[in-house]
């Protein structure tokens, strides 16, 4: 399955290169016609950079996100109220990243809690790395932990995961397919592969694989080619998605 990312920052969708706010290449005012365009995927990814970076969440726009089509979303679910407010939007699930970890692994204690309050299978669980070691707080602080460590004592609280390739994020230059496979052998949880993803070949590998591929900046390249920055150029074997 193909999912459609739109990320919110300032109350606009916007794209950017690993995560950092100065390297903005996209950026759309109305995230309702984003969804228009979405219109034929089965599900969207809403990730709210804002409630990320610990600022005001925009929930207004993640609420009608969520009325109109299924979405899971993320961003600054940092604590069990959050999450379930995040549901309580209509979300079909809530992605728990940094909240996950502490700077010495990952915390057992504030997963168990989570998993009194929130079912199970509402719960996905991000596992962002940075050369295999993953990474929280915006991505700005890098564990000793890599992600075959991390996913196995995971599995336990969340029903899937959501992974990211930081290293080629947001760059349009193609993903690490081997990088996949070894979290494909660690785990038999569904998995969603985020991170680069650019050509049909990645995403039908991926498919192979049994993952799902979130894609950013290749999709909205095809769906809003009038608008995208012209400063990262169309890899080669791209296609409609």
């Amino acid at each position: 399955m193909v999912i459609p990312c739109i990320d919110l920052m300032g109350r606009k969708v916007v794209q950017l290169v690993q995560g950092q706010e100065e390297s903005k290449v996209l950026e759309l005012p109305d995230a309702s016609l984003v969804l228009e365009r979405f219109a034929d995927f089965s599900q969207v990814q809403v990730i709210d950079l804002d409630a990320a970076l610990g600022r005001e969440p925009q929930a207004d726009i993640v609420r009608q996100l969520c009325q109109r089509k299924p979405c899971r979303v993320g961003g600054g679910i940092r604590s069990i109220e959050r999450a379930q407010e995040v549901l309580n939007c209509g979300a079909v699930k809530v992605i728990v990243g940094s909240a996950a970890f502490t700077s010495a692994g990952v915390d057992h204690a504030f997963l168990a809690n989570l998993a009194k309050a929130v079912p199970w299978g509402k719960v996905m669980i991000a596992v962002d790395c940075v050369d295999d070691r993953v990474a929280i707080r915006g991505w700005k602080e890098v564990l000793p932990l890599t992600s075959s460590e991390a996913i196995p004592q995971l599995e336990g609280y969340c029903s899937e995961f959501l992974c990211t390739c930081i290293d080629v994020e947001g760059k349009a230059q193609g993903t690490r397919l081997e990088w996949f496979r070894k979290l494909r052998a660690v785990t038999a949880l569904p998995v969603t592969a985020a991170g680069g993803i650019t050509t049909d070949e990645e995403i039908r590998t991926l498919d192979e694989m049994g993952m799902h591929a979130a894609l950013g900046v290749a999709i909205y390249r095809q769906r809003f080619p009038e608008l995208f920055c012209s400063t990262i150029e169309a890899p080669p074997h791209s296609r409609e998605f």
